[in-house]
């Protein structure tokens, strides 16, 4: 099988990887910058590990949302 690239995408797909792709990137930044900003005490579980999670964890938002619904106090 051919592995496509960038150019031989459709315009569509490749606005679409573009809109998902900066809408993690602004999540991950947010979620970073809140739990640098918040107290040890106020967030569940270790500021390390989420700082990790939400760093490493290619998941299409999941862990920041995760992070922003469960992991803060």
């Amino acid at each position: 099988m051919k592995t496509k690239k960038w150019g031989d995408l459709p315009p569509r797909v490749r606005k679409t990887l573009l809109v998902a792709g900066s809408i993690e990137g602004l999540l991950k930044v947010a979620a970073l910058v809140d739990l640098k900003r918040r107290p040890a005490e106020k967030v569940r579980g270790s500021k390390r590990a989420w700082g990790l999670a939400i760093t490493f964890v290619n998941s299409f938002g999941a862990v920041p949302l995760a992070y922003f619904a469960r992991g803060r106090r």
